[in-house]
């Protein structure tokens, strides 16, 4: 594929999101450029699909070549999750060549979860799904990529799913400090334990009756965080911890750290409620 100023960010930055991107630096009088760039469209032939090779011609993109320092040609840059991480001059031998693509190139299991990250950011939950019970089958011991699988299992209501998922962990993220685990042990804690809550309505009555009821409060935050009201599951901790820090453990305090991973992507909700926590442990 030829690029140009115009489409560098589509065919370059955002593709390499996907898979490594070679950007080959040429021109047509270019001696050493009609040896390295038939071997790059064979090696990425070979590939099929593992990285992309994009050209451009400095001749028609000298902005482009100066924006990125190439002095001499063949030049090659590889891009990676939308960075430039590596490059080289001149013409490798195809050995050195072929190493230097193997470093770019994930293995199985990690472009299985790109391949799925991108279907879920595309609104494919189910092919997102597949994708990442692919690299877990290459991989059972990817935490990431289980990860992953029990956020979206949650998010599509799937919680047996997500609760069997969450038992094939290691030891390693399960008893340690992994923030993402323990946000997300949180949504299962907090689905479990609503599926023995009264309903939500009778747990407002009674925090309504007696806003000191903490316990009440607690079990209100756990279905609503069961339901991914995590503002209004946050007003309720905050309530907990403002008014008795010591209740079960600085349970409120704890369960609201673990909900502002849980909402991350409401970053003016975890803005707030980190604001009003900080000012109250002050």
């Amino acid at each position: 594929m030829d690029t140009t100023l115009a489409t560098f960010e589509q065919d370059v930055i955002t593709a390499s999101t996907l898979a490594p991107v070679l950007v080959d630096f040429w021109a047509p009088w270019c001696g050493p450029c009609k040896t390295l760039g038939p071997m790059l469209e064979r090696l990425e032939a070979e590939g099929a699909g593992k990285w992309k090779l994009v050209k451009v011609n400095v001749d028609e993109n000298q902005e482009l070549a100066a924006h990125f320092q190439v002095r001499s040609i063949p030049h090659v840059i590889a891009f990676a999750d939308g960075h430039a991480v590596d490059q080289f001059i001149g013409v490798l031998p195809e050995g050195q060549l072929r190493a230097f693509i193997e470093k770019l190139v994930p293995d199985g299991a990690e472009a299985e979860r790109r391949a799925a990250q991108a279907a879920y950011e595309a609104g494919e939950t189910d092919l997102a799904i597949d994708h990442i019970k692919a690299a877990l089958a290459l991989d059972p011991g990817y935490d990431e990529a289980r990860l992953d699988l029990i956020e979206w299992l949650l998010a599509a209501g799937r919680t047996d799913e997500a609760r069997d998922e969450d038992k094939l962990l290691s030891p390693k993220t399960t008893q340690g400090i992994d923030a993402r685990y323990n946000a997300l042990k949180t949504e299962l804690d907090a689905a479990d334990a609503a599926a023995s809550l009264p309903p939500a309505d009778a747990l407002i009555d009674a925090v309504n009756a007696n806003p000191d009821d903490l316990e009440a409060r607690f079990a209100l935050a756990n279905r609503l965080i069961a339901g991914r009201d995590y503002n209004g599951a946050l007003e309720h901790l905050f309530a907990i911890v403002t008014r008795d820090r010591a209740f079960m453990d600085d349970v409120g305090r704890k369960t609201m750290l673990s909900v502002f991973g849980l909402a991350a992507h409401q970053p003016d909700v975890v803005s707030f409620w980190r604001r009003k926590l900080s000012s109250a442990m002050n």
